[in-house]
């Protein structure tokens, strides 16, 4: 029995088939997906349109595209998936009468197409969805532009048919994979731990018992034997006759992310300004020294207690103007906690670049603590003295880190990087938002900078450390660096 009819629709998770999860999966992202032929409205909340033909579902990582956009502002972006997957073959059972075999036939390749179309424009998008056939739309959008006014990329990627078994099966795992938030744009599903990447549907009967190890997903009406195990990735798709109604996505619970075509415009200060900042950094940062310098032995004498290992570590940051320098803190973590790093990088909590685990089991008693208070911090005020950083701005980042959004690089990198920041004093640490947050708050801050709004951050950073330190925290943002005795 084939598990996909000629739309793909014929299974589902939490009453989504396979294309309607491929489009919340893009909506999650702020991009609509916009099929030729097919009925439906272009809306005003997203920030991209993925041009995408009747039978296609695609998978690939969207930040070179961004890249593009941010740069080139092309107003049409072909991309050319190279799918390994093209290069291999698959072997489908050919049934007849009474479902009795036939034959076995050997297809070449996945989706028909190898290419997809991005835009900003909604017309274009319009123009896309309303043409009688696929080729008939890509001639449209060849005639419509000028070549300056179009790009074409080649990335990695996988398009697949969904009206191929084979394709929806291989669609699911990857999909299982790439998306750590289904519950983003999607209702049902309910995460089985707070560190976990199995997602369940509330009329599914999961046992304490069951063993999954994700990524695994769990329709509606699925039960399972609390003595087997189900190794992911999969989807274990709803049962038939227990499949919830779609639901609607709501553009407008979406949270948006900072748009291709966004200007950042740094506010203009004077070289007076900048001196005054600068003035006030060197006596904020030696007055903070001398306050806390009785902390320094107690600090590296339990750091060295407790493992017999280096009291510092530094690792390269980039500065005002892309400059890197060896940012510096008490080391938190344990020796060898890079290699540790991969191996829990699929538990990673963060929406962004950054990694973060609660509770993170690199960290040592005495690490947890000082993250816990901060106190890991105190030597960057040695990096303000030097004129690496400021007592207040952006989150110092590595090259690395940067590089994940143009727009947002640019703007951070126009100033000195901070202790502490505007984005450490008002995210909400709302689950698939804190990135967002974070390129929002680093954006607002560089567009209105100024002496006032430095002292209100340190001040609510004072007051934050008194009533609570853990609620600033941020994510663990990049490799632990080389230790430095």
């Amino acid at each position: 029995m084939s598990v996909a009819a000629s739309n793909g629709e014929s299974i589902s998770v939490w009453g989504l088939g396979p294309a309607q999860l491929h489009d919340r999966y893009w909506a999650s992202r702020g991009v609509q997906v916009v099929r030729q032929g097919e009925s439906s409205q272009i809306v005003d909340g997203a920030e991209l349109f993925l041009l995408i033909e009747p039978r296609s579902i695609a998978l690939f990582d969207l930040t070179r595209p961004i890249d593009v956009f941010c740069w080139s502002k092309p107003l049409l972006l072909y991309v050319r998936l190279r799918d390994r997957r093209q290069a291999e073959y698959r072997e489908r059972a050919v049934v007849g009468d009474h479902n009795r075999f036939v034959r076995f036939e050997r297809i070449y390749g996945g989706a028909s197409s190898t290419r997809v179309a991005l835009t900003c424009r909604r017309d274009v998008a319009r123009l896309w969805q309303d043409a009688p056939t696929p080729g008939q739309a890509w001639r449209t959008l060849r005639n419509h532009f000028e070549p300056s006014e179009r790009e074409v990329i080649s990335i990695p990627g996988h398009l697949y048919d969904v009206s191929e078994d084979q394709d929806l099966i291989a669609f699911g795992r990857r999909l299982a994979q790439l998306w750590r938030r289904p519950d983003s744009t999607i209702s049902r599903p309910r995460a089985a731990g707070a560190l976990s990447d199995v997602w369940i549907d509330p009329d599914s009967h999961v046992p304490d018992g069951a063993r999954l190890l994700g990524p695994v997903w769990v329709g509606a009406g699925r039960s399972i034997d609390p003595a087997r195990s189900v190794v992911g990735p999969c989807i274990l798709w709803d049962d038939p006759h227990k499949r919830p109604a779609p639901e609607t996505l709501s553009w407008d619970r979406i949270e948006p992310v900072i748009s291709p075509n966004y200007v950042v415009r740094p506010r203009k200060t004077s070289s007076l300004g900048r001196g005054g900042k600068r003035l006030f950094d060197i006596a904020f940062a030696i007055v903070a020294l001398l306050l806390t310098l009785p902390l320094y032995p107690l600090i590296m004498l339990a750091i060295w207690l407790e493992d017999r290992g280096p009291i510092f570590f530094t690792h390269r940051r980039q500065t005002i103007g892309g400059r890197e320098f060896p940012c510096i803190k008490f080391r938190s973590m344990r020796v060898g906690a890079d290699g540790m790093k991969q191996q829990l990088r699929p538990q990673n909590q963060a929406d962004g670049p950054q990694f973060y685990i609660e509770s993170d089991p690199r960290l040592t008693r005495v690490g947890s603590f000082i993250r816990d208070w901060n106190l890991d911090e105190l030597p960057q005020f040695l990096n303000v003295l030097m004129g690496h950083m400021s007592v207040v701005g952006p989150r110092p980042s590595p090259n690395s880190e940067n590089q994940f959004c143009p727009g947002w690089r640019e703007a951070r990198l126009s100033v000195r990087p901070g202790i502490t920041g505007l984005w450490q004093v008002m995210r909400t640490r709302r689950a698939g938002t804190d990135f967002q947050e974070w390129i929002k708050y680093d954006i607002q801050y560089v567009e209105k900078t100024s002496l006032f709004l430095d002292l209100w951050i340190i001040a609510r950073t004072i007051r934050i450390l008194i009533v609570g330190s853990h609620v600033t925290r941020p994510a663990e943002t990049s490799d632990v660096a080389v230790a430095s005795a």
